[in-house]
């Protein structure tokens, strides 16, 4: 009966753990799946201009070329509209190595009639700080400088305060106004829900649409590949229980077996007697 009841116990533990297994399986296909699809998507270059992706297809033949500035920055969840929008199309600049890089490719776009493209050599992007945005800081509802909230490599790092160290992130729209106002529209100032105050005084807003949003699109893969790893753990720990539990199985079975010989010998012997 002790025998038995055990049994029962690890049937009911390898239900459970393959019941687990079976819900990991799928959520890891399920992420591996949309994981592949936007890591394809990302080295298409899927919502850049063309001259964009023409370039970024020279990647492996030109040493020089980075990426874009969506590949070389991260960003917390909560900022991302507020940084895309003050990038604007600057996003989708090009980041090389030295100057010469940015002239080659510049000639082949020109040869080959694909467009234009902005590039930003490493060795030539020098930030300008600006005074009136330092001060700023200080006001209320300010939460920084747009370049202090990003993560970046610090070689890129003068290229990201180029591009942002005069933008300001406040809280909300009304806190940007009141900002404004006070520095009398001498700041570029962007909001958490994306809304824009733009030197002299005009204003940038609306529904944000994150169809083509390329900073959330480097989260959600980093996301989806931490996921994915933590799954294929759970898993390969969920296929070692259930070994486990069929080992433990195993045994009790042989122990039963054991024990109804010994009851048959047992039920003779008292027969005999």
């Amino acid at each position: 009966q002790d025998c038995e009841s055990k049994t029962k116990d690890w049937n009911h533990k390898y239900q459970d753990t393959n019941r687990k297994l079976e819900q990991m399986s799928i959520a890891f296909h399920r992420e591996q799946s949309r994981y592949e699809s936007l890591i394809n998507i990302a080295e298409r270059y899927d919502g850049y201009t063309n001259s964009i992706r023409k370039v970024m297809e020279k990647k492996d033949e030109e040493s020089g070329l980075v990426g874009v500035v969506a590949d070389i920055i991260k960003v917390d969840k909560k900022y991302e509209q507020a940084i895309e929008t003050a990038l604007g199309g600057n996003i989708q600049n090009i980041v090389t190595t030295n100057e010469q890089t940015a002239k080659n490719m510049i000639q082949y776009l020109k040869e080959q009639k694909l467009g234009r493209a902005t590039f930003l050599p490493l060795t030539t992007v020098t930030p300008k700080e600006d005074e009136k945005t330092q001060q700023a800081l200080l006001e209320p509802g300010v939460i920084g400088r747009a370049d202090s909230l990003i993560l970046t490599d610090e070689k890129f790092r003068g290229v990201m305060e180029f591009l942002l160290c005069r933008v300001i992130v406040v809280d909300h729209i009304d806190s940007g106004l009141k900002l404004a106002k006070k520095y009398q529209y001498g700041l570029r100032i962007v909001t958490l829900e994306g809304e824009s105050l733009n030197y002299g005084g005009s204003l940038t807003g609306g529904s944000f649409k994150n169809n083509s949003n390329l900073l959330g699109r480097g989260r959600e893969i980093a996301q989806l590949a931490a996921g994915i790893k933590e799954k294929e753990q759970g898993i390969v720990e969920a296929r070692n229980r259930l070994e486990e539990i069929q080992t433990a199985k195993e045994f009790l079975k042989k122990d039963k077996e054991d024990l109804c010989d010994q009851i048959a010998e047992l039920e003779m012997e008292k027969r005999t007697i």
